[in-house]
């Protein structure tokens, strides 16, 4: 049982950490300082000696418009077969296409993430599909296959269904940290947790084209978590360890009143459960970073929380509608370089502000966090709005706090009535938005760039598990604005490096009540003519015509 000297002493792990891995512009966090190509990590983790469960891929995408994506009322769900969930995972989880230049080739994926580097792990718990049996699988998106690790009985998993009063399937994500830390040092926590977010969005998104619903699991602790995942009886190379995240229930949307945990039956087969295969390794030597060891272990999850509540009810405002929601969702791509010519409408802008607002419609409906995350917006490029740097408030309460901790110089004029997006100062924020940003060009060659600006303090010291959360915000907020640049014909870009303290200073900020946690860019994106682009699943084609990645033809 938790007592108050622990989580006061969790606390203090969380805010030294947060601390010490800061840029700051003369002090980078401490990382290895190179990349070790040697010891690159594979990108892909598998389990040995599993029995695979091939997953059909879509054929012919259900053409539902991409502005319906944040409107699924009415949408008649699925049933949970091995395609759905083949789907289901194909639109979230999946490779989105193959890049190669220089003969050197590498996967891209549907979910984004920090360097390309992909900590975050899949794991299903699922019903009976077809002649499968239930059981707990690992997703491999290289081979999109479930690997089955355990076993499950039907009246286990009938009681899975009792439990919830619903019919449906059970997701959990997990990360590999040393995935990130190879190339990003003790920071890589900090991206592992974006990495979590951004799977998270993606899911929810994915669901939505099924007609389903996704809610996040409050009450499981990550010692339970780890006991259904097998986790705590899988033998990992040393320093490759998968830590859990989160666990998720994927249902019809029309019931309500989900129960926060698991059921006691589950955890129980699951830890006397026998779990199949042997993780490969990733990497033939590794560097320990002990900080995000003691991260980890502060920040566990203990269950007992109270799920998040969407708290917008404003409606959406228009958004794009000619093109598909699966056409968006698979040519999603990281924006390397901008123009720094190409400008949004003011209608482009609000509207894509408006989606990030954490509604009862996905993502936000999944009720991972009640929202603590707002935007300062560096505005370069805006028909018909003055660059500057603006403030979208998403919390939907506290603003007069926040204004007393910000410069007194600033104007808080509203853009439009209703809306809670604030003009703060005019002029050029180019050069400013470049240099807090680690001076990385993309950031002020883009039409607007972003901080996402987290309320710190108030949420850690209730639950220092909440500093995993906060991140989550932060990654699914960057999904939205990654799929909603993409509709434009625009590329978007989640920034990791950038200077902690700097975005602060552009706020005023003076103590850590509020922490800037992401940074974000949209714009223009000029594409480098020298890399090919090839299918998601080239690699599984067979046959002396088949075309490969990193292969002249």
């Amino acid at each position: 049982m938790e007592t108050s000297e622990s989580r006061r002493n969790d606390l203090h792990t969380v805010l030294r950490y947060h601390e010490r891995t800061k840029h700051h512009l003369r002090r980078y966090a401490q990382s290895l300082g190179y990349l070790d190509w040697a010891t690159q990590p594979h990108p892909f983790r598998s389990y040995e000696g599993t029995q695979r469960v091939g997953l059909p891929f879509v054929r012919g995408d259900a053409q539902i418009p991409f502005a319906a994506l944040y409107e699924t009322a009415g949408r008649d769900p699925v049933d949970v077969t091995c395609s759905s969930v083949g789907a289901l995972l194909e639109l979230s989880l999946a490779i989105s296409a193959w890049k190669s230049a220089g003969g050197s080739p590498w996967a891209l994926r549907i979910n984004p993430s920090s360097g390309n580097l992909h900590p975050t792990e899949a794991y299903t718990i699922v019903p009976p599909l077809g002649e499968e049996p239930a059981g707990v699988f690992h997703y491999n998106p290289y081979l999109h296959v479930l690997e089955r690790r355990a076993a499950m009985t039907t009246d286990a998993w009938s009681a899975v269904e009792g439990h919830f009063g619903a019919k449906g399937i059970l997701l959990a994500l997990a990360s590999i940290p040393w995935r990130e830390a190879w190339k990003y040092g003790e920071r890589a926590f900090r991206y592992c947790q974006l990495d979590v977010g951004h799977a998270l969005a993606a899911i929810r998104f994915s669901a939505a084209l099924l007609g389903w619903r996704v809610i996040y699991l409050s009450g499981v602790p990550d010692e339970s978590l780890r006991a259904v995942l097998g986790f705590d009886r899988t033998r990992w190379s040393a320093h490759e360890e998968e830590h859990a995240e989160c666990v998720c229930w994927i249902t019809a949307p029309r019931v309500e009143g989900f129960p926060p945990g698991l059921p006691d039956t589950l955890i129980a087969q699951c830890r006397s459960a026998v779990f199949a295969g042997e993780p490969n390794t990733l990497s033939t030597a590794h560097v320990h970073w002990s900080a995000i060891d003691e991260l980890i272990r502060a920040t566990a999850a203990g269950g007992g929380r109270e799920s998040a509540v969407p708290c917008v009810t404003a409606p959406l405002r228009k958004t794009v509608d000619d093109v598909s929601a699966s056409t968006v969702i698979r040519r999603r791509r990281s924006g390397v370089r901008y123009d720094g010519r190409t400008s949004i409408s003011r209608d482009d802008l609000l509207s894509i502000l408006d989606k990030t607002l954490p509604r009862s419609a996905p993502p936000f409906d999944a009720a991972v966090i009640d929202a603590c995350t707002n935007l300062l917006v560096f505005v370069h490029r805006v028909k018909d709005v003055e660059p500057g740097l603006y403030f979208f408030h998403r919390e939907n309460r506290g603003l007069d706090d926040l204004r007393q901790t910000t410069r007194t110089s600033f104007s808080w004029k509203r853009v439009e009535d209703s809306f809670p997006l604030y003009q703060l100062a005019t002029g050029s924020v180019e050069e400013l938005a470049t240099r807090v940003s680690c001076h990385q060009p993309i950031a002020g060659e883009s039409a607007i760039s972003l901080g996402m600006v987290s309320k710190f303090r108030p949420a850690i010291t209730e639950d220092p598990h909440a500093y995993r959360r906060l991140f989550w915000e932060a990654g699914m907020i960057g999904q939205v604005l990654y799929l909603e640049a993409e509709a434009r014909g625009l590329r978007g870009t989640g920034i990791g490096c950038f200077f902690d303290d700097e975005v602060h200073r552009v706020l005023g900020l003076a103590d850590d009540a509020f922490q800037c946690l992401y940074q974000f860019a949209i714009g223009g994106p000029v594409e480098d003519s020298r890399v090919q682009t090839w299918p998601p699943y080239v690699h599984l084609e067979t046959g002396p015509d088949a075309e490969r990645p990193g292969r002249s033809g």
